[in-house]
């Protein structure tokens, strides 16, 4: 959704790569609380919300508000 590859993620989120390839890997491998967390606020400030309810997991895209002082 926002073209990042893993690099840039992991730079934007200020993990390691080596992080966040444990936590999309599908393998059960440990990832630190702090680690999700870091990549969830990477997405949010970037205009993705995660999503979790008992149907299921998605994302959200939010559009950024519009400061309407500017669009006078």
């Amino acid at each position: 959704m926002l073209g990042w590859t893993q690099e840039t993620l992991a730079d934007k989120a200020q993990v390691s790569l080596t992080a966040l390839k444990r936590l999309e890997s599908e393998s059960g491998l440990e990832v630190y609380e702090t680690t999700r967390d870091q990549v969830r606020r990477a997405f949010e400030g970037n205009g993705i919300v995660l999503l979790t309810s008992d149907q299921g997991e998605g994302v959200m895209l939010v559009r950024a508000k519009i400061d309407s002082r500017k669009s006078s």
